[in-house]
């Protein structure tokens, strides 16, 4: 069977987004990539026969839904190419690093192509700079006009050159329990600004009884990433600085405390505790990726019709909505034994529409390929959320999106971060003092210089 007819059968048979939970940001990319260390040609050794044609097999790594997406890809591009042999191994996002890591550091037993958080692209680079093929020296740039921006940036080092191939995203948006809202009287369309977003929320749990929003105050950094991206922020400016004591995180910080002053933010203590809030009913809206639409209908499925979404508010007039929580990337790695493969397979899959479709509608990766957003699904209804189509409104807010620059230390500064809410959020603790104090230990702690 041909390939589009293959999608397309794939694709008719889709009724809806499995569980997704991508909590990684997009990955940025100050590191500089070395030479492909001469894995430019095609030779009968490193995947193609004498007839230029390609073979042999590669190895890839990934986890879960990923896995299952690159797995449906492998399949097709083995079709076309019946000489190749493709391996996809699924594993977990802390197996994939570990083994990555060891692997990277012995020069033995690594993959060809592995996919990878977005955060995670910097670290690697950090430490192994000759891990990842050059992919600009590849003929990929060719393809930089075809991805959302922000994504083309977070996937190239300080030179403009590719190091990695960008995948799905996580737009931003406010999921509303429509009842709840119709209950207490409030219009989302009035929502404009945070000021706003916060009072509808007194008025829903003071008509209603239940809070407007869940969130892992403690061990999560989530909401405060996307309040900081939406702001053009993030907690290292483009040259690498520590970006922590600025307007934008002042801003972000006491949104975030009034908001859980008021009482409408449900702590929960985990993700299982977060989603629960959303099973029981005991929020009226989530503040998320588009991600959390598969949660909710594969969680809340007796929910349907409930639930609705709108665009993030703006911090003021004029400001804008769009932000950006969670996504991954595929690379390319150097040593690979089969580079001309490992390097068509990964640009087949980023780039194919239909590939990058199917992995959307069957398990909810929201591609960052620009052209994908021109598919009839886009501006189809979901029953469940409304008869509303909500990914119209993702795929508006995703051409938007400001860059982040996560550097190595991301984990470390987000650590921090999580420390900086227990305080300034739960305990009450003045925002700017508490921010030179996370900024102070994130400085001790890398090294950084501090943009202040």
């Amino acid at each position: 069977m041909k390939k589009q007819e293959t999608l397309r059968s794939l694709r008719l048979a889709v009724t809806g987004i499995s569980l997704v939970a991508i909590l990684a940001a997009c990955g940025g990319g100050e590191n500089d990539q070395e030479e492909n260390n001469g894995n430019d040609g095609a030779d009968e050794n490193n995947g193609a026969d004498g007839d230029g044609e390609l073979s042999g097999e590669i190895e890839v790594w990934s986890w879960n839904i990923a896995a299952s997406s690159l797995e449906l890809a492998a399949e097709e591009f083995m079709e076309e190419h019946p000489d190749v042999t493709i391996d996809v191994q699924d594993s977990s996002t802390d197996d994939v690093v570990e083994q990555l890591t060891v692997a990277l550091s012995g020069g033995a037993g690594l993959p060809d192509v592995v996919s990878l958080e977005a955060p995670q692209i910097d670290s690697f680079m950090n430490q192994f700079p000759d891990g990842f093929m050059n992919l600009s020296e590849r003929g990929f740039d060719e393809y930089e006009d075809d991805f959302t921006e922000f994504k083309v940036e977070n996937n190239q080092n300080e030179d403009g050159d590719f190091v990695a191939m960008p995948w799905d995203i996580g737009p931003a948006g406010v999921f509303y329990r429509v009842d709840y809202f119709e209950e207490a009287g409030v219009n989302p369309d009035e929502i404009e600004t945070w000021d706003d977003f916060a009072e509808a929320g007194e008025q829903i749990y003071d008509e209603v009884g239940v809070q407007m929003v869940s969130q892992e105050v403690s061990s999560d950094d989530a909401l405060t990433r996307v309040f900081a991206n939406q702001q053009g922020s993030y907690y290292f400016d483009e040259e690498g600085n520590i970006d922590i004591e600025s307007d934008e995180f002042e801003r972000s910080f006491e949104v975030y405390q009034d908001m859980y002053e008021s009482g409408i933010i449900h702590n929960a203590s985990n993700w299982d505790s977060f989603v629960s809030s959303h099973v029981n009913g005991e929020v009226a809206t989530s503040i998320n990726g588009v991600w959390m639409s598969g949660t909710l209908m594969d969680q809340a499925d007796d929910q349907e019709g409930l639930w609705d979404v709108f665009e993030l508010p703006v911090f003021e007039e004029e400001g804008t909505s769009a932000a950006n929580s969670g996504g991954s990337e595929i690379a390319v790695m150097n040593e690979s034994e089969n580079p001309d493969v490992a390097y068509a397979f990964a640009e087949f899959f980023t780039t194919d529409v239909d590939i990058q479709m199917a992995a959307f509608e069957e398990y909810g990766l929201f591609p960052s390929l620009i052209e994908t957003y021109d598919e009839p699904y886009f501006s189809e209804p979901v029953g469940y959320f409304n008869e509303s189509a909500i990914f119209e409104i993702f795929a508006d807010v995703a051409e938007d999106i400001e860059p982040t620059n996560f550097t190595e230390d991301a984990p470390r500064a987000e650590d921090i971060i999580q420390d900086a809410q227990s305080d300034i959020i739960l305990e009450g603790s003045e925002v700017l003092p508490g921010l030179e104090d996370a900024a102070n230990r994130l400085e001790s702690e890398t090294g950084r210089e501090r943009n202040n």
